[in-house]
């Protein structure tokens, strides 16, 4: 069982194979909140607004992505023009930036605070906003098989994952507590960043809005319905 984002896939009416796999949602990880990634600009850059995006390289940490992807969305809603993606790891999209390699960067927290903090960089767009705002982000995926064969470790593994979700929904200032613990997150940046939301359930409306973005942006070649793919 691991996190993922989005990948392209074919479908079949009740499955996702990918590599003969087919696979079933565990539970959502997280959705996206305002500011928690942005786009940035040096503080002296000539872009003003979404729409100077048009033809500019923006930095992301993965192509075909959750990033461009609701950038994309985004810009679409404004009818302004797209970037051209440039793939940058989180840690060297500062630097990146500071050189002068890209126009922009398509930053998540930490990492959008951190750009800010160090560079001085600008937020050009909330890149949590609009149609990207509560778009499910992350989810946990295992096989079909592996649920027929330990469907009380499923059903387990998706209430742990949602109890820690209530419980971060509810309680904010523990996630900031407990980040420093397990990440390299430092106690300062835990108390300032931006975090994302934590869904207590997997919402198949909400899974919807995704595919249909992949949809129209092509990242999917048929319709899913991810109802029937939710471990109970």
């Amino acid at each position: 069982m691991r996190q993922t984002t989005n990948t392209q896939v074919a479908t079949t009416e009740r499955d996702i194979p990918i590599e003969g796999l087919h696979l079933r949602i565990l539970a959502e990880g997280v959705r996206i909140s305002p500011h928690m990634m942005d786009v940035l600009v040096p503080r002296d850059s000539a872009l003003k607004s979404p729409a100077d995006l048009a033809g500019k390289k923006v930095a992301v940490a993965v192509l075909n992505n959750i990033q461009s992807l609701t950038l994309n969305a985004i810009l679409d809603a404004r009818h302004a023009g797209r970037p051209v993606y440039r793939q940058i790891l989180f840690p060297q999209m500062g630097p990146a930036l500071q050189r002068g390699q890209v126009d922009a960067v398509h930053a998540v927290e930490p990492f959008d605070t951190a750009i800010q903090g160090e560079l001085g960089a600008r937020v050009l767009l909330d890149a949590g906003s609009g149609p990207a705002n509560g778009l499910p982000a992350s989810g946990y995926i295992t096989t079909a098989a592996f649920v027929k064969k330990n469907p009380k470790a499923a059903a387990g593994f998706r209430r742990a994952v949602e109890a820690a979700s209530e419980l971060a929904d509810r309680d904010p200032a523990a996630v900031r507590t407990e980040l420093p613990e397990y990440t390299k997150v430092t106690s300062d940046q835990a108390r300032s960043i931006h975090l994302p939301a934590y869904p207590p359930t997997a919402d198949p409306a909400a899974l919807r809005r995704l595919v249909r973005l992949m949809r129209a942006q092509g990242l999917l070649t048929k319709d899913i319905d991810p109802a029937p793919l939710l471990v109970k």
